[in-house]
């Protein structure tokens, strides 16, 4: 082969990878990452990777120790629906006015069209849309499997994110179809399934596939599988269950957690304040101990337990996913996001579960790992919001089609993950109800809003606790006026 030949060859290589790794979207849809959304019911920021010595989520802890561990990240509303509401469609509750629907998707004023848009409506329909393969497993939008039902199981099963999803592939095992897998107990039971069974834990199941997170699991274990022989990216939105009530997991977990030493909430008292609530969801069930309002200790620290022996369990599930993406060899051109939906008390101030505009309800788990854009190990202090996350994987992903049926709300986060910049803004806003919680550095105002001026201010200093101990809005009322330069316009 004479030296001009060789040469040109030479050339034409690095032609070939100058377009395939250097241009943005000229490799085509095989260049582009493939997304792993992993969303968790309830979990707040109770783990080790958080600095809680006593929780044992060694899966979530590596994956923070691979990326960015987000600790002020906080969610649009404090419930299931309307968070992942604002989170899918990427607005901001000022905008759509969902503060508090669980049915937003497919009910009311804020009801996507189950005709399709010249905008996408929702971040799975966006990729799709983009030639990405879209699988959903478990519970991304609202409901256990992608689908309308009710608390019943009562429902048409039609999509609840219109246009959004190639499959649908949520596994049921022994549960019914519909909401079953969602409030499961071991053998097939439901909180739903009309026996009654209404028990707070239940801590009995011998193998992790005994209960629907394990299923779910080995569910995406397979469909990644499948997904690496395909020659299109992929977006697989895995959404598990636990550690959402009832506490349900595998006998292992509870054993393991019961040799540790728990601690009780550090203001197990009720506080004075607009915003707390008789925790009727978490009320509602069996206890087997006795329900006073405060819980006392014993009971308090039992509960707890029962909550992270969950979190262990879906760790545990977390960590098979991770693996075998690796095996897979598909970790390096896959984002891996993990997102908890909400927080959750765990009898602080006297509250449990959600649905309140305080700190422990707002802040959630948020990691991301971006192969060659995040750095390894990074905490983030940074104010972000959950809205943020679509912007996020648009600017990370680059897919083809961008056009969103509303302006998203949302900053993008790669300039944190890849260290360019410490902070997106100054104030992060959350929702509930009438109510809008405006968090910045240091301080927690939350107001009512209506026509007139807010009303039912509370200021907290987030320096001191995290709880609502002290409102501070009558003796540091310049900071209280402040603070509310935050809040959206009326309109």
């Amino acid at each position: 082969m004479n030296l001009g030949r060789i040469i040109y060859l030479r050339m034409l290589v690095l032609v070939i990878v100058f377009l395939l790794y250097v241009i943005p979207g000229a490799a085509g849809q095989l260049q582009r990452p493939n997304v792993l959304f992993i969303a968790i019911d309830d979990l707040r920021t109770e783990l080790g990777c958080y600095g809680l010595p006593y929780v044992q989520s060694p899966s979530l802890d590596r994956l923070a120790s691979q990326g960015v561990l987000f600790t002020n990240h906080f969610v649009q509303v404090p419930t299931c629906g309307a968070s992942r509401y604002a989170l899918l469609t990427g607005r901001s509750p000022r905008n759509s006015g969902v503060t508090r629907s669980n049915q937003a998707f497919y009910r009311g004023n804020a009801a996507l069209s189950a005709t399709q848009t010249d905008g996408a409506q929702t971040l799975p329909e966006l990729f799709r849309r983009s030639g990405y393969h879209t699988t959903c497993i478990g519970k991304i939008s609202h409901t256990a499997d992608g689908r309308v039902f009710e608390y019943n199981g009562s429902g048409d099963g039609r999509d609840e994110l219109p246009h959004a999803w190639d499959e649908l592939a949520t596994p049921f095992g022994s549960w019914v179809r519909g909401w079953g897998i969602f409030f499961a107990y071991a053998n097939g039971r439901s909180r739903e399934d009309g026996t009654g069974i209404r028990d707070l834990m239940e801590f009995k199941a011998e193998k992790d596939e005994d209960l629907p997170d394990g299923l779910l699991a080995q569910q995406a274990i397979q469909k990644l599988g499948e997904l690496k022989q395909q020659k299109q990216p992929f977006f697989l939105g895995l959404g598990f269950i636990k550690p959402h009530l009832p506490f349900v997991a595998p006998a292992q977990d509870w054993e393991a957690m019961s040799r540790v030493a728990i601690p009780p909430p550090p203001h197990p008292e009720k506080k004075k304040s607009s915003y707390w609530h008789k925790s009727g969801e978490f009320y509602s069930y069996d206890m087997g101990f006795e329900k006073t309002r405060p819980l006392a200790e014993a009971a308090q620290i039992k509960s707890r337990r029962a909550y992270l022996a969950c979190v262990r369990y879906v760790d545990r599930q977390v960590g098979k996913v991770l693996s075998a993406l690796d095996e897979l060899g598909l970790r390096e051109n896959t984002i891996v996001v993990v997102w908890g939906d909400h927080g959750w008390f765990l009898g602080d101030t006297a509250i449990w579960a959600k649905h309140a505009p305080f700190e422990r309800a707002l802040k959630s788990t948020l990691i991301i790992r971006a192969p060659g854009v995040s750095q390894a190990g990074l905490k983030s202090s940074a104010l972000v919001e959950s809205v943020d996350l679509y912007p996020t994987l648009v600017e990370l992903c680059q897919p083809e089609f961008q056009k969103t049926q509303y302006p998203l709300d949302g900053i993008s986060l790669k300039s944190i993950l890849n260290g360019n910049k410490t902070e997106v803004r100054e104030a992060a806003l959350s929702y509930w109800n009438s109510a809008v919680s405006v968090r910045t550095k240091t301080h927690r105002l939350i107001a009512t809003t209506g026509e007139e001026q807010p009303t039912k201010l509370e200021l907290y200093d987030i320096t001191k606790t995290p709880d609502p101990v002290k409102n501070l809005a009558d003796t540091q009322p310049e900071l209280v006026q402040e603070l509310l330069e935050f809040l959206p316009a009326r309109k």
